[in-house]
């Protein structure tokens, strides 16, 4: 597995809601309309902004009140970083737009 795959998989890293205009209303679009959001790994060495395609299946808005700017939102999805497929699972808290994240290396791909 490459390494930064690797260490980004290690549950408990500091997350924040990435992309060029972060914001709650910024992310419910992207979350409800779009299916694509920003999560940036903001540890990692000058931080790692990703790109990640949502599973609405997966992804849990109920605690999340968007027009308050409260609540956390439980976000999934997938993305392929350094040619690994693999699956981004983060917990954001909407009054800070930061939380806590990691990747999973989905099976198939750790298959050689």
């Amino acid at each position: 597995m490459e390494e930064l795959v690797e260490r980004l998989s290690v549950e408990g890293r500091k997350v924040v809601v990435g992309g060029p205009s972060p914001s709650v209303e910024e992310l419910q679009r992207r979350i409800t309309e779009l299916g694509y959001v920003f999560i940036k790994f903001s540890d990692s060495r000058g931080g790692t902004d990703l790109g990640v395609r949502v599973d609405e299946s997966a992804t849990d808005t109920g605690g999340a009140d968007f027009a308050a700017g409260t609540g956390t939102v439980h976000i999934e999805g997938t993305l392929t970083l350094d040619y690994v497929e693999v699956r981004c699972v983060a917990d954001i808290d909407l009054a800070s737009l930061d939380g806590t994240g990691h990747l999973v290396a989905r099976a198939e791909a750790l298959v050689e």
